[in-house]
């Protein structure tokens, strides 16, 4: 399949979404108020009181965030860069995206599931052709794409070395990011050198491991304030936002601040 540089069409669908805004819209003096919006799967997605304490790092951002930049989560669990698309949740954000706003673009999770062709892609063919769909819907309305490589799982071998298991897709982001000159925030790379720092078992208190499950994919508040902080950090690096629009990087964040609302229908 091939979808070339096709711009995406407004499809107008009514798309369940797992929207979080937060912040405000009244800019401080000489400032403009700018939303990010963040496309993702659910290491980034919006949590709620049924899956408490599973955190999405999305969830955490505005903490690191002056108040003139809101963060509206589009990030929704088992979502692939295609099947993003595929069901509309890209035109959702392109139907509200601004100029001046930024687009977040960071899958891959569910892009590597070979058996579901719903949301399979190759890393340097199909993958490139819809990540091009965000940067390019972006840019049409005035507002500037950023690439984040996965997050990595929590994985190590019998020597406690970090391994990476994304495969091809990290190196696939970052050639099309070099190739089409848009931000790259390496998650990936900061991620797995985290997991590394902390070792075996210090590391499991960064990820949703409870009495009955432990997920090695999925953050807790820990974790998800640690890839909230890397992003923001990265944010700032790749000039994406001045320092002037974060706030809290070499803080303490409270647990307490991170909430799980009720589930709507």
């Amino acid at each position: 399949m091939s979808l070339g540089r096709r711009q995406v069409a407004l499809a107008g669908l009514a798309v369940p979404l797992a929207l979080a805004t937060t912040g405000t819209a009244h800019a401080g003096p000489g400032r403009k108020s700018r939303t990010l919006y963040i496309a993702g799967d659910s290491t980034a997605a919006q949590k709620y009181a049924d899956a408490a304490p599973e955190t999405g790092w999305g969830m955490a951002l505005p903490f690191f965030l002056h108040r003139d930049v809101q963060v509206a989560n589009h990030a929704v669990n088992g979502r692939s860069s295609k099947s993003f698309v595929d069901e509309g949740r890209l035109d959702v954000i392109l139907s509200a995206i601004r100029e001046g706003d930024l687009l977040v673009v960071q899958f891959a999770h569910n892009d590597e599931k070979a058996a579901d062709p719903a949301r399979y892609t190759e890393p340097w063919s199909t993958y490139q052709e819809y990540l091009r769909l965000y940067i390019d819907g972006a840019r049409a309305r005035g507002a500037r794409p950023v690439l984040a490589t996965p997050v990595e799982r929590r994985r190590f071998d019998a020597a406690g070395t970090a391994l990476p298991s994304h495969g091809e897709y990290p190196a696939a982001m970052r050639a099309l990011a070099r190739e089409e000159r848009v931000p790259l925030l390496d998650v990936q790379v900061l991620s797995l050198a985290l997991w590394q720092e902390l070792g075996v078992e210090e590391s499991t208190k960064y990820f949703n491991w409870t009495a009955t499950e432990q997920d090695n994919t999925h953050f807790n508040p820990p974790g998800a304030v640690a890839v909230a902080r890397m992003a923001a950090r990265e944010l700032v690096r790749t000039q994406v936002l001045g320092s002037r629009d974060v706030r809290r990087l070499d803080d303490v964040i409270p647990e307490s601040w991170i909430t799980w609302p009720e589930a709507t229908a």
